[in-house]
């Protein structure tokens, strides 16, 4: 299987990038599927599933998580701390997982799936978190080794590197079972950024698109954006997921520590036009939606 990490390729412009900002902002509007905003609650605004959050014990009881947050010494809602209003703030590692319910609010599709995740995140990863992987936020199915979508920091470098990957089935692309870090960047389905710029006095955007999961072609991609600019595309991968749907999540805040604000995700891959309106808008994405 090819796998092909271009670290400063942005997909190819549509028709979408030669519209309007307000025309943007309908398109962008028809294909939210899920909003957690923090403003007054950590259950989404808008939601096409189950709004409310949830907490296992870990990650393996997911089933029979019940409604609401972890412990505040471990996560809580912090008024007019956000990018836009209120952020949820992670104070430290914990094994019990927060999370939001698939398969609506992911736009899951088991046939060829594209989509979109966006949040805001405020941290210094350096200086903040503690050792190993972090994973500010993953699509996750029943098992890590049946297909995941993430975000992380890296467990050991320094400065701490960072990545979005898209994982599908283990044994499809990693049959060999090999050590993430004793890869090499050509066998890994990710995009690097090996200094990046995350600060606890600023917020960043971060935005990932993905196209061509579970067509059964090596033609799925992902794209990450920074700040609304592109920071790479990883291309040509055969993206099989095998998830039971009805165990599929959005997780978040995997062993970090720092703010996350403003978290949506859309049913298809953004433009980069699209990619920067995100970016832009001066309420975030509450602007897309009517009032819960």
């Amino acid at each position: 299987m090819l796998g092909l990490t271009l670290a400063a390729t942005s997909p190819a412009p549509r028709a979408a990038e030669t519209e309007n900002p307000n025309s943007r902002s309908e398109t962008l509007r028809s294909a939210l599927a899920f909003h957690a905003s923090f403003d007054t609650t950590a259950d989404a605004d808008f939601a096409r599933g189950d709004r409310r959050v949830y907490t296992a014990v870990d990650s393996g009881k997911r089933p029979a998580a019940k409604p609401g947050l972890p412990a505040e010494e471990f996560v809580r809602l912090v008024p007019a701390a956000g990018r836009h209003g209120g952020a949820l703030e992670f104070r430290g590692q914990t094994k019990q997982q927060l999370f939001y319910r698939g398969p609506e609010n992911l736009g899951y599709r088991p046939g060829a799936w594209a989509g979109s995740v966006s949040l805001w995140l405020k941290l210094d990863p350096d200086r903040d978190l503690a050792p190993g992987y972090c994973d500010p936020f993953q699509f996750v199915g029943q098992k890590w080794g049946e297909g995941a979508l993430f975000i992380e920091f890296t467990k050991d470098h320094d400065p701490r590197h960072f990545r979005s990957g898209i994982f599908p089935v283990t044994k499809f692309w990693n049959p060999q079972n090999k050590k993430l870090e004793e890869m090499t960047d050509a066998e890994r389905p990710m995009v690097f950024v090996r200094r990046p710029v995350f600060s606890r006095e600023r917020w960043t955007h971060v935005l990932i698109t993905f196209a061509h999961l579970n067509s059964g072609q090596p033609d799925g991609r992902g794209t990450l954006y920074l700040d609304g600019e592109p920071a790479g595309t990883a291309a040509g991968w055969t993206h099989t997921f095998q998830w039971d749907a009805a165990q599929s999540a959005l997780t978040l805040g995997l062993n970090y520590t720092g703010l996350i604000d403003d978290v949506a995700i859309f049913d298809r891959e953004l433009t980069p036009a699209e990619a920067r309106t995100v970016f832009s808008l001066p309420r975030g994405i509450t602007a897309l939606h009517p009032p819960p």
